[in-house]
């Protein structure tokens, strides 16, 4: 799918996949493929359990309301604490498009300062005053709100008299971040989802993942339609299909003014979706969501007891169990709240989309709860306009017609700029604790048990292939290479290199070199590289460097984390080996790998130092690139809340070298 040409691209350029090294004598190891997906399978399956026994134990009114400030204080420290102040809206109407019985007013407003969203009001013209209002997210859309089965949910419900304001998601439509000079197109592709993904690693670095920017454009519009003479303000809802059932999944949770929810192709388990097309786009992915013990069914919960239907699609990549069993959940909730009428599903048997029948259950389940009437169950045949015709801006694109606007990318970069403001720690053991908390190490790395493999003879050196058990489910081979010379306890060098143990273990390369220079060189596959590189293949659309990245992130883990653990698990084999002298143990890394040094460096004051191939780029730099090109597997949520890569270095001193 197009929408995954970025992730393809960059992983194939920077050779985060590992080095196929099969048949090769080197090989220490086979299976280990799908090794750190099963270990974070593992997690997920006992975060859900826990959570399962939570929720068993709700049986009244007042656990549900404990529940749900669990949720929505939990929810809201995913996303990155408190909102922001709310600023003025300089809403404008820049045109109007005039048909027999509704008008569509071009809109453009300010969700923060000039942070531009695009957007079409649908007014009916022969409906009572104070109308009900609709505020309607647009799904995975090139087109974004002017997408036709789209547009055609916004007409039909402004026939039936509501009042619809439909917005564009950042990213599509009018809005999209990461535009082509040239054509005005996409530097990415189509839809959306590449702009999601590229700017969601970015935001992720913050703290303030880009769930935030969908989530406050989304509240802002509510501000619009409450600031209007012609809304009820006690009659909004929210409709939305795909993407734009995340979106109004994530708005009724968190904004009580929503008072009816219709949540199209979205809902599903955590528990099927994870099995199946695996995570989402960044916007659907929460640092810590599963870790925090939450699922779909707390979107339900929080909403409770206003009313909210799913519409689901039984043969959706959004699996069809999940939603049954979220549903399920759910109606337990609402009938313990004594409301079993507010809460209900839709099922048809079609593929994932805003289809006619999901629209029509749409209609029906708004207009009984908005407007206290049936619904004719009648979708009439419309004449729509274009998306060029709907253009609220006079370019077409908000960052071409608006000189000052701000991107994701920008006002990310500049939240990061004043996140780094706040001087680091100077004392290494701080900096220590501040990264060992956010990647998620325990305080005491115990020394890991070590199986031997089998051993060779290349160019000379003798080399032992082991395979370190770093922790339950989790095999790190390694490849012991031995100088013929030496003092009984030797200089030992922990080299890693993204690209697999192997990578460098050629005749003349640099391990041989260390090696010659009287070096015992321990070169290791840290989970996720080498021999455990998941494997290069797509899924549901999504490669599978990007979706073992976010299953580590959703279960409170994170791929730079868990490989620290696995260098530092690895250190601690070469320091209590007989033939190393424990006090000139030092690390040699290679491009992406010098993060995961540096981590480890700072973490255990007993290497030596660590030698980086090149300057690491810095976390805020990499917020400040106009369009990310970083693999998904470097991202440490929120660590730009605490520190930076150069705090680290600088704190290590003569510690870090870097060669370049």
């Amino acid at each position: 799918m197009k929408k995954s040409l970025w992730i393809i691209a960059l992983t194939a350029a920077l050779g985060v996949c590992g080095t196929a090294i099969s048949q090769s004598p080197l090989q220490v190891t086979t299976g280990l493929e799908g090794m750190t997906d099963a270990y974070l399978t593992t997690l997920e399956q006992q975060d859900l359990s826990k959570r399962h026994d939570e929720i068993a134990k709700i049986h009244d009114k007042l656990a549900i309301k404990n529940r749900q400030a669990y949720i929505r204080k939990t929810l809201m420290r995913e996303l990155g604490g408190e909102w922001p102040e709310k600023t003025p809206l300089h809403a404008q109407i820049t045109g109007v498009i005039h048909h027999e019985d509704y008008t569509v007013q071009k809109l453009v407003y300010q969700s923060l300062p000039h942070f531009y969203v695009t957007a079409n009001v649908y007014v009916p013209q022969h409906a009572p005053k104070p109308y009900p209002a609709v505020l309607g997210f647009a799904g995975h859309s090139g087109d974004g709100k002017a997408y036709s089965s789209y547009q055609t949910v916004w007409v039909s419900l402004a026939k039936r008299g509501f009042l619809v304001i439909a917005i564009d998601p950042v990213g599509q439509g009018e809005r999209l971040q990461h535009l082509d000079p040239v054509t005005h197109k996409s530097l990415l592709s189509t839809g959306g989802t590449a702009e999601h993904m590229a700017d969601g690693l970015q935001t992720l670095l913050t703290g303030t993942p880009i769930a935030r920017y969908f989530l406050w454009d989304g509240m802002r519009a509510i501000d619009y339609l409450e600031s209007r003479d012609d809304v009820d303000k006690a009659r909004i809802g929210v409709a939305g299909n795909s993407g734009g059932g995340t979106q109004s999944a994530y708005t009724a949770t968190l904004d009580s003014r929503v008072a009816a929810a219709v949540i199209s192709c979205y809902m599903t388990s955590w528990n099927t979706l994870w099995a199946g097309p695996g995570p989402q786009d960044s916007e659907q992915v929460l640092d810590g969501f599963l870790a925090d013990h939450l699922d779909f069914p707390d979107f339900l919960i929080s909403i409770a007891p206003r009313p909210v239907k799913m519409a689901v699609a039984t043969r959706d990549f959004f699996p069809i169990a999940g939603a049954h069993a979220t549903f399920a959940e759910g109606k337990d909730i609402f009938h313990l709240l004594g409301v079993d009428d507010k809460i209900a599903m839709f099922e048809a048997d079609d593929t994932h989309g805003w289809s006619q029948p999901r629209r029509l259950a749409t209609y029906q389940w708004l207009m009984r709860w908005l407007q206290n009437r049936p619904d004719d169950g009648v979708e009439a045949e419309l004449k729509l306009d274009t998306p060029s015709e709907l253009s609220a801006t006079a370019s077409g694109q908000v960052i071409t017609s608006y000189p000052d606007a701000e991107t994701v990318q920008s006002w990310n970069a500049k939240f990061a700029q004043k996140l780094r403001e706040k001087p680091a720690p100077k004392d290494t053991r701080q900096l220590a604790t501040l990264l060992r908390r956010r990647l998620t190490i325990p305080d005491v790395v115990m020394h890991p048990s070590v199986e031997e493999a089998g051993s060779l003879t290349q160019n000379g050196i003798r080399i032992e292939k082991i395979k370190i058990q770093s922790e339950a489910g989790i095999t790190v081979p390694g490849l012991v290479f031995h100088p013929s010379k030496g003092p009984s306890r030797k200089h030992a060098v922990l080299y890693l290199n993204p690209s697999g143990m192997a990578a460098d273990a050629g005749e003349n390369g640099p391990i041989e070199k260390l090696v010659a220079e009287g070096n015992l060189v321990l070169a290791i596959d840290p989970r996720g590289w080498g021999e455990s590189a998941p494997p290069n293949k797509m899924n549901s659309g999504y490669h599978n460097d990007y979706q073992v990245a976010m299953r580590a992130i959703l279960v409170g883990k994170s791929m730079p984390g868990m490989q620290t653990f696995d260098a530092l698990n690895a250190f601690h084999y070469l320091a209590s080996r007989p033939d190393v002298d424990p006090r000139e143990i030092s690390l040699h890394t290679q491009g992406i790998a010098n993060n995961v040094g540096i981590f480890a460096t700072v973490l255990e004051p007993k290497i030596k130092s660590i030698r980086c191939d090149t300057p690491p780029m810095s976390f805020l730099a990499m917020t400040e690139l106009k369009l990310n090109n970083q693999p998904p597997s470097i991202v440490v949520p929120g660590i730009l809340q605490d520190l930076d890569l150069p705090d680290l270095t600088k704190a290590l001193g003569s510690r870090f070298q870097a060669s370049k």
